[in-house]
């Protein structure tokens, strides 16, 4: 964020170009707008991001920041599959394992695609760390 923003301007960040970008920005604003998690993410260093550290503090946040994230991870899981599905269209493949191209999406856990889980936070910091290294 820039310096000298004014509290509750939103400012435009560019885009990081990742596939899963509007997942990764919406997941920020959301955890952003529990008081106790943004104090954390203000004064984390980045090892302590990278590490997992962080994404401990998820078990701390509102019920209702759980429950948005719940929906914006089911939301990112539908848009997954129907890009799989769009590809798998494309070749007229049969006997595709659904579950083995999920994989190939590290930004979330796919073997539980209804709750956002401190692991979900882990792996798309993890994602976006691998991606900038």
């Amino acid at each position: 964020k820039a310096e000298g923003h004014v509290e509750g301007e939103k400012v435009e960040n560019p885009d990081t170009g990742l596939y899963y970008d509007e997942y990764l920005r919406q997941v920020i604003d959301v955890l952003e707008t529990d008081k106790h998690f943004r104090e954390k993410l203000q004064t984390a260093d980045i090892e302590e991001i990278k590490s997992g550290k962080l994404s401990r503090e998820l078990d701390l946040v509102s019920h209702h920041v759980r429950t948005r994230l719940d929906e914006l991870k089911r939301q990112e899981v539908a848009r997954l599959r129907m890009l799989i599905k769009a590809k798998m269209d494309s070749v007229q493949d049969t006997g595709i394992d659904h579950q083995a191209l999920l994989k190939q999406f590290e930004h979330l856990n796919h073997q539980n695609p209804d709750t956002f889980e401190p692991k979900d936070l882990d792996m798309l910091i993890k994602a976006v760390s691998a991606t900038y290294e």
